[in-house]
């Protein structure tokens, strides 16, 4: 299995997920991305998650296919706002690191 690891500049994002977000992100089945979907499968809302520039762009991707309806289809309405308000958390903190330097799109 690859395995991708931090360079000596990456910077690691740490970020509290709890609640209805944790819920809601656990039921996603993600798709396999260099081990970020077992670590979201054991994450427990206790301790910040530590996130890299990547995750977060696979995260922010992700939930944005769920939002658009391209990946599970139509998400039911009651499920929208806590997918959106963790997609929007999600991506401003990469837009606050990242800015200019984006990939993600949103």
């Amino acid at each position: 299995m690859l395995r991708m690891r931090p360079g000596k500049y990456d910077r690691k994002h740490q970020l509290l997920i709890t609640g209805a977000e944790l819920r809601e992100l656990k039921e996603l089945d993600l798709a396999e991305s260099f081990g970020l979907d077992r670590r979201v499968e054991r994450y427990e809302g206790k301790r910040p998650l530590g996130l890299y520039r990547w995750d977060l762009e696979c995260l922010v991707e992700s939930l944005s296919m769920v939002l658009d309806g391209r990946y599970y289809g139509e998400l039911p309405a009651k499920r929208r706002p806590t997918v959106q308000r963790l997609h929007d958390r999600l991506h401003a903190e990469y837009d606050s690191a990242y800015g200019q330097d984006r990939k993600v799109s949103g």
